[in-house]
């Protein structure tokens, strides 16, 4: 074993190793207890026993290098809001990833030139690319029943497609449209003249236009997306009907153009074909790319981008409420920089990118964005007071 194994560096990667198997393994836990089908249970309740079996045997190499005290491991409650706030699709991605990073992680490892940690290093890595596959499985859902894998597949795409973060994610974007908005207008107030209360009700103004007019966007386009959902789910329904040979050619087409052979589509179009239900939801979202669930309700949707906007836009504004002049201008600006970080973290609950990334990129975005309106500003005045 060469020297540099006994080193700091070596032990608190050991150490990483066995957090990130415990957090693992208490995530699938928690999946597994949620699940109520009994067959996709046994393989979250399995993935999370292999978790545990990989952090013994990171704990067992600690203890062979002279360390005993194991790190203790409790999840964050960032963590925990995180998943509890996530679908299904979305925790199996997060965790899908985490696998990917896993293996990253370990492959890193096998600088630190031991036989025995890179033996181990690889059976792990074995057992995490099966868990991303295991995790890939579940995506689709388990089984031989085609309306369950049909529907998972639906709600993966509607995440891609649609956004379907539910209302942490329109909340967050909300938040994250206020906060931008008013943060450039008083920017550029204060560029322009250093008057507390003219910055003031510059900023009260554009809080309340702001959240004004995402809600009646949010409204309309709410209604729109719905009238339109409602009227292709209408027509598809009457083709159904009205030439129900054509629409089963079309869906055999749709199959061949994925790869199937013309049997295949053939057979996979006939069993759709007995279940009308499947039969409709099928061609909606092969055809069109629609789906009859989950209408969007219009007036959820101008009430969650009003006051969520609201409540982003009055961040920059507080500050005017107890102080004035310069003292007020410089702590709007650090208190809102400090927001963007905040708001972008919190993208990461309906992400999968990590909190600190996407924080850090929305701190910069606000950085950038109060610069040039600041900057617009002040030569604003320089022009008109010349």
């Amino acid at each position: 074993m060469d020297s540099s194994t006994n080193s700091k560096e070596a032990i608190e990667a050991l150490k990483s190793n066995y957090r990130r198997e415990i957090e693992a393994a208490a995530s699938y836990q928690n999946l597994a207890d949620r699940e109520k089908d009994p067959q996709r249970k046994a393989i979250l309740d399995k993935l999370a026993k292999t978790e545990l079996d990989h952090a013994e045997k990171w704990a067992a190499k600690l203890k062979s290098m002279g360390v005993n005290e194991l790190p203790v491991v409790k999840e964050t409650v960032w963590r925990k809001l995180q998943r509890n706030s996530s679908n299904l699709a979305t925790n199996l991605e997060r965790m899908e990833l985490e696998e990917h990073r896993n293996i990253a992680a370990y492959e890193n490892q096998k600088k630190f030139n031991d036989q025995e940690w890179t033996e181990l290093l690889d059976e792990i890595e074995a057992d995490e690319r099966k868990h991303a596959s295991s995790v890939r499985a579940l995506m689709t859902g388990s089984g031989s029943d085609p309306q369950r894998t049909l529907d998972l597949l639906w709600s993966r795409e509607r995440w891609h497609k649609r956004g379907g973060t539910g209302w942490v994610g329109d909340a967050v974007y909300g938040v994250n449209d206020g906060l931008g908005a008013v943060f450039g207008i008083i920017s550029g107030v204060a560029g322009f003249s250093s008057s507390s209360q003219f910055i003031l009700i510059s900023g009260l103004a554009g809080m309340i236009s702001s959240a004004l007019s995402m809600g009646a966007g949010a409204y309309l386009a709410a209604k729109s997306n719905r009238e339109i959902t409602e009227a292709e789910i209408h027509h598809e329904t009457e083709e159904i009907k009205a030439d129900p040979d054509h629409e089963r050619e079309e869906l055999e087409l749709l199959y061949q153009l994925k790869g199937f052979t013309e049997e295949e589509a053939k057979m996979v179009a006939e069993r759709i074909t007995q279940n009308p239900d499947l039969y409709l939801k099928t061609m909606l979202q092969e055809e069109l790319g629609v789906s009859e669930e989950q209408f969007p309700n219009p007036w959820r949707s101008a009430l969650s981008g009003s006051l969520s906007t609201a409540i982003g836009a009055i961040v920059p504004i507080i500050p005017f409420f107890f102080l004035s002049g310069y003292p007020a201008v410089i702590t709007a600006a650090i208190v809102s920089i400090i927001a963007h970080f905040l708001v972008g973290a919190g993208k990461s609950l309906v992400t999968v990118r990590t909190w600190w990334q996407s924080g850090l990129e929305m701190t910069v975005v606000g950085v950038i964005e109060g610069a040039i309106t600041y900057g617009l500003g002040f030569l604003g005045s320089m022009l008109i007071h010349h």
